[in-house]
């Protein structure tokens, strides 16, 4: 045996039925309370739940999606017009117009889709434009800079010459002196 029983503590398997018994009970309990409620108090359920003062039965309620069998719920909505005419219609209308709304949406979202990229088109090339702008300034800076460097190794080279030149006549640089 890996554990001697004590370590078992609440975690038991006895400990552990209950806990599920309980949890199982207090389940049942919540799925059942309504429908036992409903009952009771079905005046001040019908008005919570439906508009329409209608006479539609709980099973096809539970087992089917709303829309799918509609001879099912033929009393249901007789009250409202646009209740009526709805369930009036067969489920191929009812389908087709589903279709139709889902195009309508996907159409919308293309539109949107094809807007973002546009506005994102034109925001790159306008990035594109300015790293253009700053890869000829660059270009142009160190250009510049190359020159200048050549510039100054000429320039060096010619002081350095004119220093030698002037040593040879006899000049003492005041700076180099060590003291």
């Amino acid at each position: 045996m890996a554990y001697p029983t004590e370590h078992y503590g609440l975690c038991s398997n006895g400990a552990l039925r209950v806990v599920l018994f309980l949890v199982a009970t207090f389940l049942i309990g919540y799925i059942v309370r309504p429908q036992l409620y409903s009952k009771e108090n079905s005046s001040s359920q019908d008005a919570l739940t439906c508009p329409c003062d209608c006479d539609c039965p709980e099973e096809y309620a539970l087992s089917l999606p709303l829309g799918f069998d509609n001879s099912s719920y033929a009393d249901c909505g007789s009250q409202d017009p646009d209740m009526h005419e709805e369930m009036k219609k067969d489920i191929v209308a009812l389908l087709s117009e589903e279709i139709t709304l889902q195009r309508r949406v996907t159409d919308e979202s293309v539109e949107h889709t094809r807007a973002l990229v546009m506005d994102a088109k034109t925001t790159s090339l306008h990035y594109r434009k300015e790293a253009e702008k700053c890869n000829a300034q660059t270009v142009t800076c160190e250009e510049a800079r190359e020159r200048a460097q050549a510039e100054l190794v000429e320039e060096s080279k010619l002081s350095e010459l004119w220093e030698k030149r002037a040593r040879e006549l006899g000049w003492e640089d005041s700076r180099r002196r060590v003291y």
